[in-house]
This record gives C-alpha cells, structure tokens and sequence, in this order.
C-alpha cells in the first residue's frame, strides 16, 4: 500500500451540525479517529488530514499518529481545495492514486477500504468508487493520472467534475456498508448513526 495516499478531508465549518464534524463522538472515538483508525488498518501508510476552518480546536484534540495535518487556508472554497491541498503534499511520482476519504463519512470499515484499493489495482480503471444498493457513495479512489485534472476543474463543482468527465474509466464495487451513503451533515443524520455500531 506504499503507493496508495490515504487522504481525509475534514476542513469545513460544520454550520448546519453546530460543531465540528470531526470532533462528533461515535462509540468511543470521533468521527476523524473512526476514518484514521480504517485507513490505518487498512495497511495504507501515506496519510493526509485535512484540516480548516477549526484547525486549531481539532489538533489539539486529536492523536493523528503517522499521519500528517495539511490545513488548508482556502478551505472556504470548498471541498476540492482541501483535496488539491493534500495531493499538493504528495511525492510527485511515487503515488499511484488516492483513496479520498470524507469525515461526514465515518461508517466504513477497513477491509472496505482494502477492496477498494485492491479493485484499483486489477481493473485498471482511473476511478473506484463504492456502490450500495444501487447509489454511489464514499470513498473514492482516485488514480494519479487524474491529479492534474483535479487540480484544474471548477471548485464550484468540485471532484464530481472529473467523474462526469471519465464515466468509462469508473469500477463501482458493490457492498453492503450502508455508511458509505450516510452524509452526517445535520442533528438527524447524526442521531441515525448513533443508532449504529460502526464497522471494522
């Protein structure tokens, strides 16, 4: 998994939630710990976290291990600055593709995160992506190839630009992890998941 970079975006302000998303406790850890704790048990050793608008509050709690804190300045602009952020902090050349993890998305478990990768490597295709019952959902792994076309596309529209622009080089993988279409983004969805036992 050396040549895989695990990357969580966490910069946003959480407005609708009233906190930070990756702060929000689930079982015994946060949502944030929950993503670094799959993305680590998945064997990918290269991670990015990105943080923003509550940087400061969210370093101070958290152990990110090995992992290391890219905070983005920009993160108003949205969701793909923060990505752009991280592959900006990735060794050109070494990385073969990025697994984008978001942290409204904490229900996945690691061996989910394997199958992913592992369907990167054997399709061929640019983009892997998980599909639960019909619906697209995250995270998504990115090939490298494709860095140079994230860096450029509109950051209104944000990575959705690349995959409307690639549908034949997409694999989506079934699975039965509901988590990877549970955006916690408000108070319900965030009592929906607490209903929950997150997976490993």
């Amino acid at each position: 998994m050396e040549r895989i970079a695990g990357i969580i975006l966490a910069a946003g302000e959480s407005a609708r939630m009233g906190e930070d998303k990756a702060l929000l406790s689930w079982t015994n850890k946060t949502f944030l710990e929950h993503l670094l704790a799959a993305v680590k048990n998945s064997g990918v050793r290269l991670v990015r976290v990105v943080l923003g608008a509550n940087a400061e509050e969210v370093q101070k709690k958290i152990q990110f291990g090995a992992a290391e804190v890219v905070v983005n300045p920009d993160w108003r602009k949205g969701q793909l600055s923060s990505l752009n952020a991280a592959l900006d902090t990735l060794p050109r050349g070494l990385v073969e593709a990025a697994l984008v993890c978001l942290v409204d998305h904490p229900g996945i478990s690691s061996r989910l995160l394997q199958t992913l990768i592992r369907e990167f490597q054997q399709s061929g295709k640019l983009i892997v992506m998980p599909n639960y019952r019909g619906k697209r959902g995250h995270p998504v792994v990115f090939s490298a190839k494709l860095f140079d076309e994230l860096r450029a596309a509109p950051l209104e529209v944000g990575a959705r630009h690349i995959v409307r622009r690639h549908p034949g080089d997409i694999l989506e993988v079934g699975t039965e992890e509901e988590g990877v279409l549970l955006n916690i983004n408000d108070r319900t969805a965030y009592k929906k998941i607490l209903e929950i036992s997150p997976p490993h």
